[in-house]
């Protein structure tokens, strides 16, 4: 399970070490066992029915098909699976994809705790001669270590426009992901489906930006930043050293705004959460127009609607990327199909790729990218957004290349915590060609925290190896020990009376053979 202390707030647990009995999450006694849950037993009354009885431990089943999970279980789960991120517990909980063994585990467990409604002799009997129980083992001897030495990267490239002291506009999304256990968070919509988009619209504004005579009085800055999932500290890096630092960088000239990208890849609803309205005449009204007309002229059918919310200074989070630029006093917004940032589906281990609508995602970038372009190249008195479409023909979004992207993106966990796994690596790695690939001025800024007052604390070993035993319960020890009492107590009677059961014998050989 997750553990980390973000601004010095504990989240997730302390434990690692189990070596306990595997019990259902139905057994009323639970105190020192490992409580063993498919995806549908957790929920988080049971895992703080669990913790309150000190159980040794939380073992999560995961399916190894996710889609074919009931949608109210999976709402269920991601509720619970967010609430479980904010306990801090030494208590060790650990997630594994399900095999036939684990299953056979539990179906026995499962089976044993309902035959607690049994009658006393029955359970007795039960457990003394035919049941059976299974011991869960992970010896870790190593303490587990903070990590403090973690890099959060965050990858840069601009589309130059035409003419000078032009404004800019940036394009953003973060890429990393997060859920209840790092190694299996995949994010594919929350954020695959952001850089997914954002890495089509590189390649389409590319093409624009590469003929002179389609180059609009825009520069174009692309960002995907680290750290989004922890308070997007990636992007706060990122601007300190733009406008603290560089005397050069776009943030400090006339930023026309920021657009977000965050979580786009279901749903017929799109919100543009801000921090404050835009005011008439400005450029950022001026897109929110453009945005509206994109949606009601081509997909009626698609719901638009604007989030405000203020940006309160005293708390130590923000809700959006665009926040942090708002803090700066940057505008911006953030555009996703969720309303409140505080949904489940923004950190949770069910978000892969079988859950991601390719036609919904590319319908969104669709929307982004021709607002965009009505905006920087003016097209309001040209014609309507059904009229007048940019990118259509060669122009057009690619579905095999999106549907590439995204199965990429969620083939890698790409939680923080990870950022030195080689996988993790080469992902960062390819993300940064493929911007060298189309963009100009492609800058890859690595941060590192200050070891003697860290922002977020990760620890090592997130992966542990576990062995499971079958064993007989300490019922079947004592039964084994009567049985072995009985057979010595019945020799020891044979031998002190051999000579009264001999003659005895001898008599009744006698008398059957007169």
């Amino acid at each position: 399970m997750q553990q980390f202390n973000i601004l010095q707030k504990k989240h997730g647990c302390r434990g690692a070490v189990v070596q306990a009995e595997a019990r259902s999450a139905d057994d009323p006694v639970l105190t020192r066992r490992c409580v063993v849950m498919k995806l549908s037993d957790f929920t988080a009354d049971r895992y703080l029915e669990a913790l309150r009885q000190t159980a040794a431990a939380v073992l999560i089943l995961l399916p190894n098909n996710i889609s074919s999970v009931n949608t109210d279980v999976m709402q269920s789960f991601m509720v619970s699976e967010s609430r479980a991120l904010q306990q801090d517990t030494i208590i060790p909980t650990y997630v594994v994809p399900e095999d036939g063994q684990l299953l056979f585990m539990y179906e026995e467990v499962k089976h044993t705790a309902a035959t607690r409604t049994s009658s006393i002799l029955v359970r007795v009997l039960r457990s003394m001669i035919v049941a059976s129980a299974f011991q869960v083992l992970v010896t870790n001897t190593k303490p587990i270590k903070p990590v403090t030495d973690n890099t959060i990267v965050t990858l840069e490239g601009v589309l130059p426009g035409a003419g000078e002291d032009i404004p800019t506009i940036i394009i953003t999304a973060h890429y990393d992901s997060y859920g209840l256990t790092p190694g299996l968070s995949y994010g594919a919509d929350s954020n695959g489906s952001g850089v997914t988009i954002l890495l089509e619209l590189v390649r389409l504004f590319g093409k624009l930006y590469s003929n002179t005579h389609s180059q609009p009085p825009y520069h174009l800055l692309f960002s995907l930043t680290g750290g989004g999932k922890y308070n997007f500290i990636g992007t706060k890096k990122f601007i300190e050293e733009n406008m603290d630092h560089a005397e050069t960088s776009l943030l400090h000239d006339n930023v026309a705004f920021v657009l977000c990208l965050d979580t786009l890849a279901n749903g017929d609803e799109l919100f543009l959460h801000v921090s404050r309205p835009p005011k008439p005449g400005t450029p950022q009204h001026t897109f929110v127009q453009q945005l509206e007309l994109v949606v009601s002229s081509r997909f009626p059918w698609v719901k638009l609607g604007m989030v405000h919310k203020k940006i309160n200074l005293g708390e130590s989070t923000v809700a959006w990327e665009h926040e942090r630029y708002a803090i700066r006093r940057i505008p911006g917004f953030t555009l996703s199909h969720l309303e409140d940032p505080k949904a489940e589906l923004r950190g949770s281990i069910l978000d892969t790729v079988a859950q991601v609508d390719l036609r919904k995602m590319k319908r969104n970038a669709i929307i982004i990218a021709e607002s965009l372009a009505r905006f920087m190249y003016n097209l309001s008195d040209k014609g309507s957004p059904k009229d007048i479409q940019v990118f259509k023909g060669q122009m057009e979004f690619q579905d095999s290349r999106m549907s590439t992207l995204m199965s990429l993106l969620a083939s890698v966990p790409r939680a923080t915590q990870l950022d030195k796994e080689p996988m993790n690596t080469l992902l960062v790695n390819s993300l940064e060609e493929e911007l060298r690939h189309y963009l100009h001025q492609v800058h890859r800024h690595t941060f590192r925290q200050d070891k003697r007052d860290p922002e977020l604390t990760f620890f090592d070993q997130m992966e542990q190896p576990m062995m499971m035993y079958r064993i007989k319960p300490a019922a079947f020890d004592l039964f084994f020990g009567g049985c072995i009492a009985v057979y010595l107590g019945i020799g020891y009677y044979v031998i002190q009376n051999f000579e009264y059961l001999y003659i005895k014998l001898k008599a009744a050989v006698k008398t059957k053979q007169q």
